[in-house]
């Protein structure tokens, strides 16, 4: 046995280490040839073979039915300006949308909209504007050099619209002490 061995040494010597030649399996061989003779099949045409108009065609017409099927997220259908000002007398929608607001805007709105860092939102004077849809622009778009982000991007559209009724609810009540006016009238 032992000379069975010494016949499958090498006469590769590395830093006092012999190595055996140690062949793969012929059947392990097999499979693996094969499967390299197998990938210009499939790359051309996955199965069945010689049908259809292969996989980029397949994974195209997928991408498309699946877009129909779903409507994109990020498609802002915004609402008219009196649709706006009829929501912001929605007691329900003012009361849902104000949690949204203390999280998000209130840091620099303050909780009562009397500005802090961002502009008084109580007042008549508007930096961008203070038509419902402009306001609703303002919120989707952000203003990024003042610091206020794009919160079309975080919110759902509803939670938009929510927001823009909630701003709009703000006009004309008086908090403690408000910012001073900034934009035009």
């Amino acid at each position: 046995m032992a000379n069975q061995d010494q016949d499958r040494l090498l006469d590769h010597d590395y830093d006092g280490i012999r190595e055996y030649d140690n062949p793969m399996p012929r059947w392990w061989l097999w499979v693996f040839y094969a499967s390299i003779l197998f990938v210009p099949f499939y790359y051309f045409a996955p199965a069945p073979f010689g049908e259809g108009p292969g996989k980029v065609a397949d994974y195209e017409a997928a991408m498309a039915a699946e877009r129909a099927a779903r409507p994109p997220e990020n498609v802002v259908v915004a609402l008219s300006d009196d649709e706006y000002r009829a929501l912001s007398r929605d007691a329900s929608v003012v009361a849902a949308a104000k949690p949204l607001f203390t999280t998000n805007c209130a840091v620099c709105h303050r909780a009562d909209g009397g500005g802090l860092i961002g502009p008084n939102l109580t007042d008549e004077a508007w930096i961008h504007g203070g038509e419902p849809t402009t306001i609703h622009r303002t919120i989707t778009e952000g203003v990024l050099e003042k610091g206020m982000p794009p919160w079309g991007r975080i919110l759902k559209p509803a939670d938009v619209d929510a927001l823009t009724a909630y701003v709009l609810s703000l006009q004309g009540t008086r908090p403690p002490t408000p910012k001073a006016p900034e934009g035009p009238r």
